[in-house]
């Protein structure tokens, strides 16, 4: 008899979960995405680069298969007049994500995630809209169960009641639900409500996982992580992007760079396009991991502009040992920087010249 696969709670409830986010900046850097109109018609015009991609991330160690559909919702459809494709994109992703996390590298299958995210048109000056939203979750939610979801996901919400409805839609599935939300640059919720406790509210209202992702780099993720993780009961969410940003700029819409460009952004800001120079290294991706983890955070990963050498650090950061871990760094057999026997000497008294 086949052993049952373990749920997320059980997951989490033993140990770190890895999930890998940012699917939207590292399909577009491939070339398989248009930047500033982030649709992902990726599933269906190039389904073998999508598939790639999550391959990559599970070898880099995520144990969630994310299934590709932010933005992928009848509104985002309906801008670029592409509606009637809108029931194929959603099953299209699904399907690629269904079998990358049947077909897991390591000893244990990886969990299919089923996604629902911002509509954009969420207004809680005028709540005709917000009928329409719940409709568009719905159906996304619908098409995630027919394809064999084993958890959902909905994420980036930066308007608390948004964030509720999404989560109302979730739950009545029965599956595990992950909610994350991604305060602007105010520090709150943009219908008034404090981050903390828009996320109180919602393991309140039954989420399973509740926390951030999203908008936020590290270091203006942590500190509200930090004030969640005291709040909350339930597993908390951690999920920054990969950026830089500060007190001034808390997310990544106005982060300026400050790094010397000789040549900047054609746009009002480097976003989308030109965040590159901000982006934090490796070893700052990792100490976040690290300093969540030891708050008693498992459910980890990255955001925007996520790479899977990001998720393989973020595994590593918190113990685990993942396939791609074989290719993690080893600088004692470099021509320069190395110190094993066989580096000629003359090129190890060369280090601080070169």
């Amino acid at each position: 008899m086949t052993k049952s696969k373990r749920n997320l709670i059980e997951r989490l409830n033993s140990g770190p979960v890895i999930c890998a986010e940012g699917f939207l900046f590292e399909i577009e850097r491939r070339g398989y995405m248009r930047s500033g109109e982030f649709v992902p018609m990726v599933s269906l015009e190039h389904p073998e680069a999508l598939e790639n991609l999550h391959r990559d991330f599970q070898h880099s160690g995520s144990d969630i298969v994310q299934a590709f559909t932010y933005n992928g919702h009848r509104e985002k459809m309906k801008v670029i007049g592409k509606e009637e494709l809108l029931e194929p994109l959603n099953r299209a992703a699904l399907k690629i994500a269904k079998k990358v996390a049947d077909n897991p590298i390591g000893k244990e299958p990886n969990l299919m995630a089923g996604n629902i995210s911002n509509s954009n048109i969420w207004n809680d000056k005028d709540k005709t809209k917000n009928k329409e939203v719940e409709k568009m979750f719905s159906e996304m939610v619908g098409w995630a169960v027919d394809e064999g979801a084993d958890m959902l996901i909905g994420e980036t919400f930066y308007y608390a009641e948004e964030a509720y409805t999404a989560l109302k839609v979730m739950k009545k599935t029965g599956l595990p639900c992950v909610i994350t939300i991604a305060p602007m640059a105010q520090n709150i919720m943009r219908d008034g409500v404090s981050i903390v406790d828009t996320c109180k509210e919602l393991e309140q209202r039954g989420g399973d996982v509740v926390g951030m992702n999203c908008f936020r780099g590290p270091a203006t993720m942590m500190p509200y992580i930090k004030e969640i993780r005291k709040a909350l009961k339930c597993h908390v969410a951690a999920l920054p992007i990969n950026l830089r940003t500060t007190e001034e700029h808390p997310t990544f819409f106005n982060l300026p760079d400050n790094n010397g460009c000789t040549c900047h952004s054609p746009y009002k800001t480097a976003f989308p396009t030109a965040l590159d120079p901000m982006q934090c290294n490796r070893y700052e991706i990792g100490k976040f991991a690290k300093e969540a983890f030891e708050l008693g955070i498992n459910y980890l990963g990255v955001c925007c502009l996520a790479n899977p050498m990001l998720i393989r650090q973020v595994a590593e950061a918190v113990g685990l040992t993942v396939p791609s871990s074989k290719y993690r760094e080893d600088m004692t057999n470099h021509m320069l920087f190395g110190t094993g026997k066989n580096i000629p000497n003359h090129q190890k008294d060369y280090q601080d010249k070169a």
